[in-house]
């Protein structure tokens, strides 16, 4: 009986051992394309990416921004222009392209999708060029955040799930939380920005009804969950631009943060001073200063 015991131990010892851990995936292929412009491959798949760094790196927070489905980093940099009130402030800014889903390389780019929640490893990737970009330029690990618009800003609620470890703060811009991610919540000790516009039909809400037809939570619901995962105790809410409603929630402790925006009359897009009365962007960086 005590033989039989011990070669069964001896089994599971020597099983253990010839088992290899995980190695973990990297940036490969890392190369400069042109002025701040690189490439790189993770996992197999090329991204691009732009980054621009205020004068001095050194213990500056960073900023990772995530285009909307079918764009780039390029068409998102040209069209908002983060860094230009990111770098005055000392924010490192960075730019990035997604990819092609895995299962149709004739799909535009975009992040993991609420059709293909488990496709690329989009999740990983953007964590290695957060620890890569820290080490390359010796940016602070504690104030790395990321902003995404769209199909980007859906990427926002699944790193807030996967990669807080990595980053603590999180601006989402029209967009909403995926069905997947909903469904395995979790406590959240995270900051986090919610922009949605009233007219704004991508994002599900109790508000105008298409939340209920939709798999997706309501952008309500999702609020109520990010309040409650940082115990918010403290509420303030002021008006923004042409009429929007700026909420904030604060843990008076930990000073972890909710924000929510509901954007009068404001559609499918990244929110200007033109047409809606305030600049997103400075509202971003705003919230991103109280992290601090």
């Amino acid at each position: 009986m005590k033989k039989t015991a011990f070669l069964f131990l001896a089994a599971i010892v020597l099983s253990g051992c010839g088992q290899k851990k995980a190695e973990k995936l990297r940036l490969e292929g890392i190369s400069c394309t042109g002025e701040n412009r690189f490439s790189c491959t993770f996992d197999g798949v090329k991204h691009d990416f732009i980054v621009d760094m205020p004068d001095n790196t050194k213990n500056s927070p960073l900023v990772v921004l995530l285009h909307g489905y079918g764009d780039s980093a390029e068409g998102f940099r040209n069209g908002i222009h983060f860094e230009e009130k990111a770098n005055p402030l000392g924010y490192a800014v960075v730019y990035v392209t997604g990819a092609s889903s895995a299962r149709d390389n004739t799909s535009a780019s975009g992040w993991n999708s609420p059709a293909a929640p488990n496709d690329n490893k989009d999740t990983e990737f953007l964590t290695a060029l957060a620890e890569y970009l820290q080490k390359e330029y010796s940016l602070d690990k504690d104030r790395t955040y990321a902003a995404g618009f769209s199909n980007g800003a859906c990427m926002m609620h699944t790193l807030a799930k996967k990669a807080d470890g990595t980053y603590s703060a999180f601006a989402c811009a029209a967009g909403y939380m995926q069905p997947n991610i909903w469904d395995k919540r979790k406590g959240s000790d995270v900051s986090f920005f919610q922009l949605t516009g009233e007219n704004d039909d991508f994002v599900p809400k109790e508000s105008d009804g298409t939340a209920e037809n939709n798999p997706a939570p309501s952008i309500e619901k999702v609020i109520e969950y990010r309040k409650s995962s940082i115990n918010a105790d403290t509420s303030d809410s002021c008006e923004v631009g042409n009429g929007s409603v700026l909420s904030k929630y604060e843990n008076s402790e930990t000073h972890r943060q909710v924000w929510e925006l509901t954007v009068k009359d404001g559609g499918h897009s990244w929110y200007s001073e033109k047409y809606n009365g305030f600049d997103a962007t400075e509202l971003i960086l705003d919230f991103f200063e109280t992290q601090k």
